[in-house]
């Protein structure tokens, strides 16, 4: 019955985000904040992921390949593949639902607790169009754009750990990622990476939004809200795989 509750306050708070802004300035303004706090705010974290991601493929897939017959331009096609289709997307994503996730619902839930939220309301202004909908947009423009940032240094790493542990030289690497390669692919990412966005936005948001209490609810919500965005991220990845591929 909890989950039914909680499922209805969820599909309720997006019935109340969708109403003319009372002042569209302020909300552009609070918009490009969001993109900035999870675009920018997430692009270390990214960059440093997506690198040993690749670079931990690449020396794997090469100690699992023992056949000499194998080309090893194999293990270049396999790490581009592995990449684009799993660790770019889902990987990335699964980080930054714990490091967005919690930001979002621990924001929310501390303007809550102190009647920020509240005092917004007494002025006249939609609180879920301007505290929410921001977010979700700016996560759904921006987490794709770290996707396709994480594919580009993930196949990178790989390529680099390669030549740096003598596995696979570069231009035989070059070689191989351009064997076989099918862009259906990359829109199959980019698909997820919409899906994860919003999933990692909107689920910090509903669980910070309607916190109760003080500050130890505040820890609740924001552990309960990544593990919940984490749990339904990969639920989302098996039924998109199903489906697509």
């Amino acid at each position: 019955m909890k989950i039914l509750r909680e499922f209805g306050q969820y599909i309720q708070m997006f019935k109340g985000m969708f109403r003319m802004p009372e002042n569209r300035t302020m909300y552009w303004r609070q918009f490009m904040l969001q993109c900035n706090d999870i675009g920018i705010g997430s692009l270390g974290i990214i960059c440093v992921i997506s690198v040993f991601i690749g670079a931990v493929s690449t020396v794997q897939t090469a100690y699992q390949i023992t056949s000499p017959i194998i080309p090893k331009t194999t293990i270049a096609q396999i790490v581009r593949d592995t990449v684009i289709l799993e660790f770019a997307p889902t990987l990335s994503c699964i980080v930054l639902a714990g490091v967005v996730g919690s930001k979002i619902a621990s924001e929310l839930g501390n303007m809550r607790v102190s009647e920020q939220i509240d005092a917004l309301e007494i002025m006249g202004i939609n609180t879920k169009a301007y505290l929410i909908l921001p977010k979700i947009i700016a996560g759904v423009i921006t987490i794709p754009m770290l996707i396709i940032l994480a594919m580009v240094l993930g196949i990178w790493g790989g390529r680099l750990a390669g030549s740096a542990t003598g596995i696979i030289g570069t231009s035989i690497f070059d070689n191989g990622l351009l064997m076989g390669f099918k862009g259906y692919n990359v829109f199959f990412a980019l698909t997820k990476s919409f899906v994860f966005a919003f999933l990692i936005t909107s689920i910090p948001c509903f669980y910070g939004y309607h916190v109760k209490g003080g500050a130890l609810e505040i820890g609740h919500s924001s552990t309960r809200a990544v593990v919940i965005s984490c749990i339904l991220l990969l639920l989302a990845d098996y039924i998109l795989s199903a489906l697509l591929l």
